[in-house]
């Protein structure tokens, strides 16, 4: 990059947008991470649930402001490569038996993001920076925030009262309001860029000036190593060598980045000392102790390669790597139950196939190449909002490849609004815009944006109501309808069924009802009580070849729960044939697949 540095404008932005685009942004950004009230059995719904919503009124607020010539030639790799995704769902529901309501809620996600992808590429070039300035605002809010909350879960987290602050299940480490570690480290690296944005142009001088983005960088990494966040560590790594690489930045907001080792080591001193003046848990230091990886993420790779090699070619299916891990044979397995690959390109390859995601990991690659490029090629306030939507989106691509947080709508939508603002082309020729400028009135686009917003509005509103009927199951109250109607009526729901029919086949009696409500649900999650329902109801039905193949699966897990039960096989004097069925091993291989 140029060693020249680039003077941001002191005047107002080019193309400065209205308030109700800057508060829907706003919302978009800063709200959704922040949401600590949750309803069992999901921990984080309310959160996607604030992004789908949020991101719904951005795109209400982006339809007055985008020009219709300029999204009719929106199109590129990114947008390609989440087509393709958006047809996968579709293809597991209809040769997979992937249930319903999970290929509408997957396929619903990655609409969203196409959609966000789509309209951030045809933002205008003036408007890039306006838009992507009050992006950086909701970051920063969301990051400030989330820092307090940091300090309340580790210094006093009998303050954390789960409504307004989640509570933190591990002591001595700082898990957010969205409940674990790795976001909220995730969260903080975008909140770190957001602040180098705004302190690169100077938006900073009502607070303390030249020392308000040191200061905020510090916060930000002392909430990482509150988190002990192993990557959330190498993110602080990766924002010094973006001050060392560009030249374009501000002098200030370069020698900030460069200092942000120096405020880890810091931050880990100042823990240190605190931890050891009294009897306080340092999360870091033991999470570290463990080394810089994690056993069981690696085993979970292996056993993923493992069944790659099996499904070369179509892959095991869109949403079926927890149902062909389960119920796969893996003496060695980590015991966790795991329903993704905690890396995002062997998640697409073990569930599409590698020719299907090796098409998608191209074009996304391809993709991220075209924004670095254009990115280094931009000037004044364009450059600099390209360069930090690049950076936001390497970050959590780089947590993908050990996480993933692109399943989470609070990650997936503002990554694609961000790569879009990262991908918008440069301005076309005079003589183009004499002729069909980028404002032009509105076209057949827009509309289609509007429709979008409101989809997306109206879908987060209807889901938080369809919730409702599978937390009745969970939670019900003083005047709760029996189970089993609440459970019926939860298998109704257009999104969630498969979570009533976890509670149909653990809870009701073995059988053949039982059995077709975990089929349904095992395309969902696999879990140790489950597996013991499951066999159970295979062998009401008579089915004992794959019963004791669930059994023997259940055995590699070595959980406690299942110990009780298995223990019936050591009963003295019981000869073989008297013994339950869970005792003996299934006569023949049993494939994943005849498990559907």
């Amino acid at each position: 990059m140029s060693s020249a540095h680039s003077t941001p404008q002191a005047a107002t932005l080019a193309a400065p947008i209205g308030p109700l685009c800057v508060i829907a942004l706003l919302l978009a950004n800063a709200v959704p991470p922040l949401v600590a009230f949750s309803l069992t059995p999901s921990a984080t719904l309310f959160n996607q649930l604030a992004a789908l919503g949020a991101w719904g009124l951005v795109l209400l607020a982006l339809r007055s402001e985008l020009g219709a010539g300029a999204l009719q030639r929106q199109h590129g790799p990114a947008v390609w490569a989440l087509l393709l995704l958006l047809a996968a769902p579709w293809q597991a529901w209809a040769w997979a038996g992937l249930p319903l309501s999970l290929a509408l809620a997957n396929s619903g996600m990655i609409a969203a993001a196409l959609a966000l992808l789509w309209v951030g590429q045809g933002l205008r070039e003036g408007q890039r920076a306006a838009w992507f300035e009050a992006l950086c605002w909701g970051l920063l809010m969301a990051g400030l925030l989330s820092l307090l909350v940091s300090v309340v879960q580790v210094f006093a987290p009998s303050l954390a009262d789960g409504t307004l602050i989640a509570r933190s299940g591990v002591p001595g480490r700082a898990v957010g309001n969205m409940r674990q570690p790795n976001h909220l480290a995730s969260l903080l690296m975008w909140a770190s860029v957001a602040a180098v944005f705004l302190g690169n142009q100077r938006r900073f001088a009502f607070a303390g000036g030249r020392l308000a983005l040191p200061l905020l960088l510090f916060g930000f990494v002392f909430a990482v190593v509150l988190t002990a966040s192993r990557t959330g560590m190498v993110g602080v790594l990766i924002l010094a060598l973006w001050g060392i690489l560009d030249r374009k930045l501000e002098r200030d907001a370069r020698l900030s980045l460069l200092a942000t080792p120096l405020m880890l080591v810091l931050s880990w001193w100042l823990m240190s000392i605190w931890a050891s003046h009294g009897a306080h848990a340092f999360g870091a230091e033991s999470r570290l102790s463990e080394g810089a990886g994690s056993p069981s993420r690696i085993a979970i790779l292996l056993n993923a390669w493992e069944l790659l090699k099996l499904n070369p070619l179509s892959g095991v299916g869109w949403g079926e790597f927890n149902l062909a891990w389960s119920m796969s044979e893996f003496p060695k397995r980590p015991v966790a139950f795991f329903d993704h690959t905690h890396n995002i390109a062997m998640q697409l390859a073990v569930e599409l196939g590698l020719p299907l995601a090796g098409l998608i990991l191209a074009l996304l690659v391809w993709s991220l190449w075209q924004a670095l490029r254009l990115s280094r090629a931009a000037i004044g306030e364009d450059g600099v909002a390209r360069r930090c939507a690049f950076m936001l989106v390497l970050m959590i691509g780089l947590h993908s490849l050990l996480e993933y947080p692109l399943w989470y709508a609070y990650f997936l939508l503002p990554t694609a609004f961000m790569l879009g603002l990262a991908l918008g082309r440069a301005p076309a020729p005079a003589t183009t815009q004499a002729t069909a400028p980028d404002g032009a009135g509105p076209g057949k686009a827009l509309p289609a944006v509007g429709l979008a917003g409101a989809l997306l509005l109206g879908g987060s509103l209807l889901a938080g109501w369809d919730y409702l009927r599978v937390v009745a199951i969970y939670l019900p109250g003083a005047d709760a309808r029996p189970l089993s109607t609440r459970i019926e009526e939860g298998r109704r729901s257009i999104f969630f069924a498969t979570q009533a029919d976890y509670a149909a086949a653990t809870s009701g009696p073995p059988g053949a009802a039982a059995l077709a409500a975990t089929r349904s649900t095992a395309h969902n999650l696999i879990d140790v009580r489950l597996m013991m329902a499951w066999a159970k109801s295979l062998h009401a039905v008579g089915d004992d070849e794959r019963a004791r193949h669930v059994v023997q699966r259940l055995r590699e897990f070595h959980y406690a729960v299942s110990d009780e039960w298995l223990a019936e096989c050591q009963q003295a004097g019981l000869s073989e044939a008297e013994q339950p069925f869970q005792c003996q091993a299934p006569s023949r291989v049993v494939d994943w697949r005849e498990m559907r």
